[in-house]
C-alpha cells in the first residue's frame, strides 16, 4: 500500500507542477503582476516545475518505483520550499500581499507533499544489491 500512496503524491504533485509551468511560463506578465515579483523570477519558476513534473511522473508509474529518484524528488520539493522563502526575504519589499501569502502557502504545501513522499520512499524496499 506505500507505493499506492507515494504513486498518488507523486501525480498530484506533478499536476501542481505542470500548472505552475502552464502559468508561469504562459502568463508570465499576468503572474508577475498579481504576485508583485520580477518576471523573470516567474518564469524561472515555471521551467523548473515542468521537469520535476516529468521526473514526478517517472517514479510514479515505473513498476518499482525507485526509492532514489523519490528520495531526490522529496529533497528538490525541500529545496523549493527553501528558495520560496527566500524569495520572499528577498523581495518582500516589491511584493503584493497576496503574492506573499500564495508564496508562503504553496511553500507550505510542497512541505507536506515533500513529507509525503519521504515517506513513500522510506516505504520502498532497498534495491537489491546485483554482483
Amino acid at each position: 500500500m506505500p507505493s499506492f500512496n507515494l504513486k498518488t503524491t507523486l501525480i498530484v504533485d506533478a499536476v501542481t507542477c505542470t500548472a505552475l509551468f502552464l502559468l508561469c511560463v504562459f502568463a508570465t506578465v499576468t503572474v508577475a503582476a498579481l504576485l508583485g515579483l520580477p518576471s523573470d523570477v516567474v518564469t524561472v519558476a515555471g521551467w523548473i516545475g515542468l521537469p520535476s513534473a516529468a521526473l514526478m511522473l517517472l517514479v510514479a508509474f515505473q513498476k518499482e518505483p525507485s526509492k532514489g529518484l523519490a528520495n531526490l524528488i522529496a529533497v528538490g520539493n525541500l529545496g523549493w520550499v527553501a528558495a520560496s522563502f527566500a524569495v520572499i526575504a528577498i523581495f518582500a519589499a516589491q511584493m503584493t500581499w497576496l503574492g506573499i501569502v500564495i508564496v508562503a502557502v504553496q511553500a507550505l504545501v510542497v512541505l507536506e507533499m515533500a513529507l509525503l513522499e519521504a515517506k513513500g520512499a522510506a516505504a520502498l524496499p532497498r534495491p537489491a544489491a546485483t554482483a
